[in-house]
């Protein structure tokens, strides 16, 4: 069995790296489809490189031991950052241009792009981690954080809130949002936490996260900068000393949304567990209601960023 997936991992990494390879050399040369979607074309072959080069290392790799929780992360994904999306609509912080004109097309690219998003931050703290990354770091025990649910609670209320009722002063909070308010039910329901870990003195799982967060992000800024698809920022008070497209205070915000991500991986990841004692009918339509609420919400954030994001069509 091992042999056989290992055999499958060569192969997968050897179509990765010339996929990425040729994209490269195609989007310096201005060819397409390489030059206007050559976002899709790097992060796609890192995301499967990196997990077949795990596994033929000895690593974890969730697309080989856990296939079916590496594809439900794709859909998930894609609604999360499209909540992000719909924040912007008033924070106004990116914006896109060069994004094709024909809508199949664009919306096509659109999926294919967000849903990177958690596999692509998953992939690389598991990187991390496999190199023994802060596996010996701890801190002072919380002991019991009930305490502090609340708090964060109101916490992530702020985050959500403020940006959206004054964008110009509070938009770094928005990414701390997520974090404050489902950590403490994760708490709650013995679910495994970031609060729950540095309660027990366990810092790693949030370190990681971190740094999988600015890894990412600067990646995220380099694949971006040349390609014909891209983003540009708009952000108040700190839109100086660019790298990239990114201001260079902007890269800040890259380690707490990777946090962010984590906690509504885990979110997700403790809904499922939920569910899966709920009797078969009960399960059925309850994941189609999920399924059919996200798909709605996908497409009205889709056309609302056609219609307030995308400053340029090609």
């Amino acid at each position: 069995m091992n042999l056989s997936r290992n055999a499958v991992a060569v192969v997968v990494l050897a179509i990765s790296l010339a996929v990425f390879c040729s994209a490269a050399a195609g989007m310096s040369f201005r060819m397409e489809p390489f030059h206007t979607h050559f976002f899709l074309f790097a992060w796609w072959p890192y995301i499967f490189g990196m997990e077949s080069l795990l596994t033929l290392m000895g690593g974890f790799s969730t697309l080989y031991e856990r296939p079916r929780s590496f594809w439900l992360s794709l859909p998930l994904s894609l609604t999360l950052w499209l909540a992000f999306e719909a924040v912007n609509f008033r924070l106004g912080n990116w914006h896109y241009i060069g994004v094709p004109a024909s809508l199949p097309v664009r919306w096509t690219g659109y999926v294919l792009a967000y849903a990177t998003v958690l596999p692509a931050l998953s992939v690389t703290g598991r990187f991390l981690e496999y190199f023994g990354l802060w596996e010996d770091v701890t801190w002072k025990e919380l002991g019991n954080a009930s305490r502090l649910r609340w708090p964060m609670v109101a916490l992530g209320v702020a985050c959500l809130v403020l940006p959206l009722a004054w964008p110009r002063y509070f938009f770094p909070l928005v990414w701390g949002a997520p974090i404050f308010l489902l950590e403490p039910w994760l708490y709650a329901c013995g679910a495994r936490s970031h609060l729950r870990l540095l309660a027990t003195g366990r810092p790693r799982r949030l370190l990681l996260a971190l740094a999988a967060g600015l890894i990412c992000g600067g990646l995220w800024e380099c694949w971006n900068f040349r390609a014909g698809a891209k983003w540009y920022y708009t952000v108040p008070f700190v839109d100086v000393l660019h790298v990239f497209e990114m201001p260079i205070l902007g890269f800040l915000g890259f380690p707490p949304f990777a946090v962010a991500c984590d906690v509504v991986a885990a979110a997700f990841r403790h809904l499922r567990r939920h569910m899966a004692f709920r009797p078969e009918r009960v399960r059925r339509v309850g994941w189609g209601v999920i399924a059919l609420a996200a798909v709605l919400f996908d497409v009205a954030v889709m056309i609302g960023i056609d219609t307030f994001t995308v400053d340029l069509f090609r």
